[in-house]
């Protein structure tokens, strides 16, 4: 049986991904329970130069083959923010609320719709080549929190041609759209996860 890692500590991206990637001859391995994970500067400018360095740094502790991801929101009106910074867009330790209730303040000011997308740029590093691939999910930001499926700004991002947001789908519905879906399915045909 193949061994990969994806580099997460994140629940709700394992579940998302380990269905995605289902396999008889694949285990796929975590860091969540990991004692002592190697903080990662997640620096880059874009999200493929985080993913990269995600996979690399994670190859180099663990010498297994990695799966390292980095996605986040983009809004149209704030030119593109909170982009690479989705994760910490109110500060180094700021939760999903944190987040959300920044990005509603800063939406203020600007008429509705808000337009956004998702965008998921996924690597698989095996020590020697990088093999990557991209998703995203066009839709809008609303101010009303819905559901309790998802993580991040779920609650707040309704897809095109949905009348509910991602946190009130099911993971199997939001597998079908997302963009860490659509980013990994095409890195699972890139690459021969069997």
């Amino acid at each position: 049986m193949k061994k990969i890692l994806f580099a997460t500590q994140n629940w709700g991206k394992l579940k998302e991904v380990s269905d995605i990637l289902n396999s008889e001859n694949l285990k796929i391995l975590s860091l969540i329970g990991v004692e002592e994970v190697p903080l990662i500067i997640e620096d880059g400018k874009t999200f493929e130069e985080n993913a990269k360095i995600k996979a690399r740094a994670y190859y180099n502790e663990f010498r297994i083959p990695v799966l390292a991801d980095d996605s986040g929101l983009e809004v149209e009106q704030l030119l593109g923010a909170p982009g690479v910074i989705s994760a910490r867009y109110a500060g180094e330790d700021a939760s999903d609320l944190d987040n959300n209730t920044k990005l509603l303040g800063e939406l203020e000011k600007y008429p509705e719709p808000h337009n956004a997308r998702f965008v998921c740029c996924a690597v698989y590093f095996d020590g020697k080549k990088y093999v990557t691939s991209y998703g995203h999910i066009d839709g809008k930001i609303i101010k009303e929190r819905k559901g309790e499926n998802g993580f991040g700004y779920d609650p707040h991002f309704v897809p095109d041609n949905y009348t509910k947001t991602t946190a009130e789908l099911s993971l199997t519905e939001k597998n079908q759209i997302s963009h860490r879906a659509k980013a990994f399915r095409k890195l699972k045909e890139l690459i021969d996860l069997n």
